[in-house]
């Protein structure tokens, strides 16, 4: 994890827990199912922040006989928890509190203490949103915000904006909520509220799942790394054609490549005809042993890099 995701983390990771506890103590006194949402949701945005922190630190662990590649896929697994918590804590909370409140109606009282506390949500978030947006423009190399959330191999950053601006909206909902609550006298708005807040809990969740469940499945490099790995092997004086390349990422700063090339006469023949003839000896014995590369190389003593 980077200097610029690790300060937004523990930014998003602050802001939320003096948040969940406002938002609770409004809750007492309000009444209002959207402020309990809103404060179940920001429980479960510090839980998740505290979880990018253990994943990036458990990331850095060093390759072991078990798991030779390394640890940098912690950094996955650990989002899509955090999307799995989002899910399960925040949005089925937050839905369960608003229907339960359709169906026994209750009253919203001393309101001016919930708005205050949304206003003050509403600062520390966007203080929140803007260490993470400044984060990004370092690493966002002019993708679109869509595009970069959709794309980037480290997790922690789209994470805290998805979470940031959920956070948000949430905030601008329970507010509405509330407002049209006290002008109504009806608390039909403020489960509603709450209930909306759910859903969009959900679609942050369900979003989050899906580009997490990507990464840990293994996903190439990007385009342009992949024209630049393509580059640098066709302009090599001992290289003809470029048969395949494979890419994948091992975690966000580890990238696997693997490629086949077609060699020059100039370069050792019999270095070629003794890898095929390997790897065909390799897939006798182990069938399940489909893709396999061979470096030719010289023995040294000492620790093998990979």
């Amino acid at each position: 994890m980077n200097e610029g995701s690790r300060r937004a983390v523990v930014a998003a990771l602050l802001a939320n827990l003096g948040i969940a506890v406002a938002k609770f103590v409004a809750f007492g006194l309000t009444g209002a199912t959207a402020l309990l949402a809103e404060a179940i949701h920001s429980v479960a945005d510090s839980g998740n922040e505290a979880l990018l922190g253990i994943g990036g630190l458990r990331a850095q662990r060093a390759p072991t006989s078990q798991h030779p590649f390394g640890f940098g896929r912690e950094r996955y697994f650990f989002a899509f928890v955090v999307a799995l918590v989002l899910f399960s804590l925040g949005s089925l909370f937050a839905i369960y509190e608003g229907v339960d409140k359709l169906v026994h109606p209750g009253s919203v009282e001393d309101p001016a203490v919930g708005f205050a506390v949304l206003g003050v949500a509403f600062v520390l978030e966007s203080l929140s949103m803007r260490t993470a947006v400044r984060a990004a423009h370092g690493v966002r190399r002019g993708r679109s915000w869509w595009r970069f959330i959709r794309t980037e191999k480290a997790p922690e950053l789209p994470v805290v904006l998805l979470e940031d601006s959920a956070a948000l909206v949430g905030l601008v909902l329970a507010a509405l909520g509330l407002g049209l609550t006290v002008l109504t006298g009806s608390s039909v708005y403020d489960a509603s509220a709450s209930v909306a807040i759910g859903l969009l809990l959900g679609v942050v969740a369900l979003l989050l799942a899906v580009e997490m469940k990507s990464l840990l499945i293994g996903e190439a490099a990007s385009p342009e790394d992949q024209a630049a790995i393509t580059s640098a092997i066709l302009n090599s004086p001992d290289v003809d054609h470029l048969i395949h390349l494979r890419t994948e990422h091992l975690g966000p700063d580890d990238l696997l490549v693997a490629a086949k090339i077609d060699l020059t006469r100039r370069a050792d023949e019999r270095t070629a005809r003794a890898i095929d003839a390997i790897e065909a000896r390799i897939r006798a014995r182990v069938p399940h042993a489909r893709v396999i590369y061979l470096e030719p190389d010289e023995y040294r003593s000492g620790p093998d890099p990979y």
